[in-house]
């Protein structure tokens, strides 16, 4: 199984979350490779089996929040079409409704969401660790 990681990221925590997971998934057997949304690798993404997609949370403290820069993640995001796909978010107090809104995003590009997690970007080694270890969980139940 391979996997990729797409991410936008401002301050550097998702890009960090972003390389965590995808390092955490190969350490499991999970060939994963992380890159921003503004150069991703289309040949891994190709032979991606799953397709990680985070980004920041953006708005106000505790309403609006949204994922940091859609625009740009739902127009640079390539096709994704019958790919497994988990969303994740960081986020300082709250991250609101970002998972369902960037979940969205990667179903509008043919991506099959299986699942979000939101990483405080305080923790972001043990949030990362956890969508890894819940996404490994999920993956052993489907087979």
């Amino acid at each position: 199984m391979n996997g990729i990681v797409i991410y936008e990221s401002l301050t550097g925590n998702t890009k960090a979350a972003g390389h965590i997971i995808a390092d955490e998934l190969t350490a499991a057997g999970v060939e994963t490779i992380a890159c921003p949304i503004t150069a991703v690798d289309l040949q891994a993404l190709s032979d991606a089996d799953l397709v990680v997609v985070g980004s920041w949370t953006d708005g106000v403290f505790f309403f609006g929040q949204r994922p940091g820069r859609a625009g740009r993640l739902a127009g640079k995001l390539p096709r994704i079409d019958g790919k497994k796909a988990v969303v994740y978010c960081t986020y300082a107090l709250d991250c609101g409704g970002t998972l369902d809104k960037l979940a969205r995003i990667v179903r509008m590009g043919g991506g099959d969401v299986v699942g979000g997690y939101a990483i405080k970007r305080d923790d972001l080694f043990g949030g990362s660790k956890e969508l890894v270890d819940r996404l490994l969980s999920a993956l052993d139940a489907t087979v």
